[in-house]
């Protein structure tokens, strides 16, 4: 076992902490980047209309490091904000990190958080590309996704039509449900810890789906009944779902017999499962969608109906977390 001391951030200093974040990056720039990390600022290849998006993550407010190793912390932190522009129809051309950290902090925390985030941004194609490193009193990752629109139009999450087909790209609640059985000590379903600490939602439908003339679109991040009570408040229509219909991870129900609660909850209204919610014509729902319900005029205002339970109510939202 090794004797040496752990080297933490104000041992340092911040030029040794930048190189060490910017460091062995062997792979050759992405397409579109022009001037990555190391430089006064980013340059990117551009066009046309960009996409930006941003979200920051908190320690003890959106991970734990007891719970989550470093590298799935930055995957998640890439992952949300990925999930954000390529719910638009855009395609992701870089990522900007901005990291504040207690002077306490390992050297080794950061190494896996810069992995986690470039093993994550690759998946989409793309990389980090610049950022800042700055003290503060707790981990804190914000980061700044960036899109193209490459000749598409944006999709929007208030444009469905009445007579749509409302979709999911994956299985709902396995976050949810992963937190659960973190925060009961429960040491199995393995599977579903690991989507609560890195999800790793069907992202690569978007692009497609734009393609394919979707009439609207956003990323499940606060849960399906908030996303659907958001999409029914800016449409101004009425969205009805059969929650039998909602795919789910095949453990859940017996994680929810574990610990006594309704999966179906989990399912309708735990968050951050990052897949993504659509509105396609009948009879236009490309392959890897699953039908979850319909889209209809609203006569008496907007609504979300879930199996006959109005959760329309759009001032509140699901209180899981």
């Amino acid at each position: 076992m090794s004797s040496d001391p752990v080297r933490t951030v104000g041992d340092v200093g911040e030029q040794e902490l930048i190189a060490l974040f910017t460091a062995q990056n062997d792979s050759a720039p992405a397409d579109g980047v022009i001037v990555g990390p190391g430089d006064d600022a980013a340059v990117l290849v551009g066009s046309g209309p960009v996409v930006v998006s941003t979200d920051a993550l908190v320690d003890g407010q959106h991970f734990r490091l007891d719970w989550s190793t470093p590298r799935q912390v930055g995957a998640k932190a890439v992952v949300a904000n990925a999930a954000d522009v390529m719910s638009m129809g855009a395609r992701v051309t870089g990522f900007v990190v901005s990291l504040t950290c207690p002077d306490r902090t390992p050297t080794t925390t950061l190494v896996g958080v810069r992995d986690g985030m470039r093993e994550a941004a690759a998946r989409y194609g793309a990389q980090v590309v610049g950022g800042d490193l700055t003290a503060g009193d707790q981990l804190v990752i914000a980061v700044t996704a960036i899109g193209a629109m490459d000749d598409r139009a944006p999709v929007r999450l208030s444009t469905p039509v009445a007579g749509d087909v409302l979709a999911v790209s994956g299985p709902l609640g396995g976050s949810a449900a992963g937190l659960a059985l973190l925060l009961a000590g429960v040491d199995e379903f393995a599977d579903l810890v690991a989507t609560h600490c890195v999800p790793k939602p069907h992202l690569q439908l978007a692009l497609a789906a734009a393609e394919s003339g979707v009439h609207a679109m956003t990323d499940i991040s606060d849960g399906l009944a908030s996303e659907l009570r958001t999409m029914a408040r800016m449409s101004g229509l009425s969205l009805r779902v059969d929650p039998a219909a909602i795919p789910v991870p095949p453990d859940l129900a017996a994680a929810a017999a574990e610990l006594g609660v309704d999966p179906v909850r989990w399912a309708v209204a735990g968050g951050e499962d990052h897949e993504l919610l659509a509105a396609f014509a009948p009879g236009e729902l490309p392959a890897g969608w699953t039908a979850i319900g319909s889209v209809h005029a609203a006569d008496s205002g907007p609504s979300v109906v879930v199996s006959g339970l109005d959760v329309s109510d759009l001032n509140s939202g699901w209180r899981t977390f």
